[in-house]
């Protein structure tokens, strides 16, 4: 999904009802509202006890089983759209495009189109040989440029452009999603240039939404730049919080902000709560969340 995202524990609040601990990995969408975009809950027995699930052990005696729960779901498809997206529509990794190369032929009359296909069926088969999808559309109701913006539209990765002069010089034009990049290139090692090209944007793809939700992490040290932070940029805020319920649902109260993680590598340092004044013993991450 080319997503980055933060992995943490729930504070006890946000848990999962009923679980012990609750992993989360939760992602930075381009609004500057968080997304929780996957969860690991572990259960204890408490569900087993609820629900007298038992097995026997190597003894032969009857214990409650200890249980996880765990998971991802369709919101995912939501951030997908939401973090990587533009004006002009979905922007797709290739890991994850259903289709990766869209061909359009331009061309007059059907021997020209005959000839063009014919050339993109040969780039197509090299290309699938590799694993790589691809659509020619030589739909003949519809104008190219429109073709164009419906795959900009859908984000398809690459689009192929093809008309009679790039036949004669053995070139094609070449439109990368991600950045909206066009060039005129070889058709001479196009297989092998859009095999490499798949991994560049998947990485780019990664590499544009890592540097944007790093830049929404934010430290404050005070309740009232955390209010300045949250109404004027949003994102994630790292902030001192004294591990009390009360506090953290004073905040939310107050902001609509929760606790999405305290982060696996967030180290101990002491400081006092941007709320309460109190002794903390590391930094949280707060956000507005969907």
């Amino acid at each position: 999904m080319s997503l980055p995202v933060i992995v943490g524990h729930k504070s006890p609040n946000e848990r999962f009802a009923g679980a012990e601990d609750t992993l989360t990995i939760e992602a930075m969408m381009q609004d500057g509202k968080a997304l929780q975009s996957g969860t690991s809950h572990f259960l204890g027995q408490n569900f087993a006890k609820a629900f007298d699930v038992q097995y026997v052990n190597k003894e032969g005696k009857l214990e409650y089983v200890w249980a996880t729960s765990w998971g991802v779901s369709t919101r995912l498809m939501g951030a997908l759209i939401m973090a990587h997206s533009d004006n002009n529509g979905l922007v797709l990794p290739p890991k994850l495009a259903p289709i990766q190369v869209v061909m359009i032929p331009i061309y007059k009359g059907e021997e020209q189109l005959v000839e063009i296909r014919r050339r993109f069926e040969a780039i197509a088969e090299g290309l699938k040989a590799k694993g790589i999808s691809v659509k020619i559309d030589d739909r003949d109701n519809v104008r190219s440029g429109f073709k164009f913006a419906e795959y900009e539209l859908k984000g398809v990765p690459v689009r192929l452009a093809m008309g009679p002069r790039d036949m004669e010089n053995g070139t094609i034009e070449l439109v990368r999603r991600d950045t909206l990049e066009k060039e005129t290139v070889p058709q001479e090692g196009l297989v092998e240039r859009i095999e490499s090209l798949m991994t560049e944007i998947q990485e780019n793809i990664y590499r544009k939404a890592l540097a944007f939700r790093d830049s929404m992490i934010t430290k404050v040290d005070t309740w009232e730049e955390f209010k300045e932070v949250l109404d004027t940029k949003g994102g994630f805020i790292s902030a001192h919080w004294d591990g009390t319920v009360e506090t953290e649902v004073a905040i939310k109260d107050a902001t609509k902000a929760t606790i999405r993680c305290i982060p696996l590598d967030a180290p101990e340092e002491e400081g006092v709560c941007i709320y309460s004044g109190k002794p903390s013993h590391r930094r949280v991450l707060f956000a507005r969340s969907y």
